[in-house]
C-alpha cells in the first residue's frame, strides 16, 4: 500500500513528511516527521479501540519501577516550586500506584483517569472543585494523545505547572526499531523533540524546561533554576524532603475508615 508523501502535523499544522511504514498490531501504518516543530507521528490512528482493549498494555513491565522513579521526580519538582505541602493531581493516573506512593511519602496527591479503574488510591480522586492545584503530572501520557497541544492547553488552564514524561526522539532520528514506537501494543501515536516542546510552550505563552531525555516541565511562571539540578539529585529525594512531609498512611486509613463506618439511625 502506498502512503501519501505528506500529512498535516497534529501539533503545529505544518506539512509532515512520510518517513517509513511499520506494522502496528495488524495494521500497516505510515509515520510522518514534521520539519517545522519536530513532532513525529503516525497516520490518523484508526486502530485505537483495538489498542485500548486494556487501558494498561500487557507489555508494560516497567510500570512499578517507573512509578517509584516518578515519586522522586515529583518530590524534587514540588521542592523546586516551593510547594512540598501543596496539592498535586496525577492526570491519567492509571491504577493509582503513583498517588498511593506519593501519599505514603506525605504529598497531598489526587488521582484522575477517564479510562482506567482506580485500584490503589480509592477515596483520593480529584474532583471538579480541586481548583487549588499546584502541580499536574502527566506521566507517559502525551505519546498517547492525538492532539497534544490541545491537551496541554487544557492542563495548563487547570494548574500553574504541568510535569510531563515522554521519551524524546533520539538524536539520530526515529528508526523503525526504536522501542518507544510500541507497535506491539499500538498505543503510542506521537513523539516529541526538544523543538516540539519549545514550539508548544511558545504557542501557549508559557515557560518550559527539559532534562533532554524524558522529563519536561511546563509552567506559567519561569521554571526555577533549581528544577534541573534537583532532578539530577532525585535519588536523594526522600532524604531531601525529610522533616518537611509526614506520611499519610495512618491518616488516610482513618479517613477512609470513617467514611465507611455505617451511620447509626437517629433515635
Amino acid at each position: 500500500m502506498s502512503a501519501p508523501n505528506q500529512a498535516p502535523c497534529r501539533v503545529c499544522g505544518g506539512d509532515s513528511s512520510f518517513t517509513f511504514r511499520l506494522r502496528v498490531l495488524d495494521h500497516d501504518v505510515a509515520y510522518f516527521d514534521c520539519p517545522r516543530c519536530g513532532y513525529f507521528q503516525t497516520e490518523a490512528p484508526h486502530w485505537l479501540k483495538q489498542a485500548y482493549a486494556s487501558a494498561i498494555n500487557d507489555v508494560d513491565t516497567g510500570i512499578m519501577w517507573r512509578n517509584q522513579l516518578n515519586v522522586q521526580r515529583v518530590l524534587m519538582t514540588l521542592s523546586a516550586l516551593g510547594k512540598l505541602r501543596g496539592r498535586m493531581i496525577d492526570h491519567a493516573g492509571g491504577y493509582g500506584i503513583l498517588v498511593r506512593l506519593l501519599r505514603d511519602a506525605g504529598v497531598d496527591a489526587r488521582w484522575r483517569d477517564k479510562y482506567c479503574k482506580n485500584l490503589l488510591a480509592r477515596g483520593f480522586e480529584a474532583t471538579d472543585t480541586d481548583t487549588a492545584t499546584d502541580l499536574l503530572t502527566a506521566f507517559e501520557v502525551f505519546e498517547h494523545i492525538e492532539h497534544p497541544l490541545d491537551e496541554l492547553k487544557v492542563l495548563m488552564a487547570q494548574a500553574p505547572a504541568v510535569l510531563v514524561s515522554t521519551d524524546l526522539v533520539p538524536s539520530i532520528g526515529p528508526r523503525p526499531d526504536w522501542w518507544y514506537l510500541g507497535p506491539e501494543h499500538g498505543q503510542h501515536i506521537g513523539f516529541f523533540r526538544v523543538e516540539t516542546l519549545a514550539w508548544m510552550a511558545r504557542a501557549l505563552n508559557c515557560h518550559y524546561a527539559t532534562d533532554g531525555h524524558s522529563l519536561h516541565l511546563f509552567s506559567r511562571a519561569p521554571v526555577p533554576r533549581l528544577w534541573l539540578p534537583l532532578q539530577r539529585m532525585r535519588r536523594l529525594a526522600k532524604l531531601f524532603t525529610r522533616g518537611h512531609l509526614q506520611p499519610r498512611i495512618q491518616t488516610d486509613f482513618e479517613a477512609l475508615r470513617r467514611n465507611r463506618q455505617p451511620r447509626l439511625p437517629q433515635a
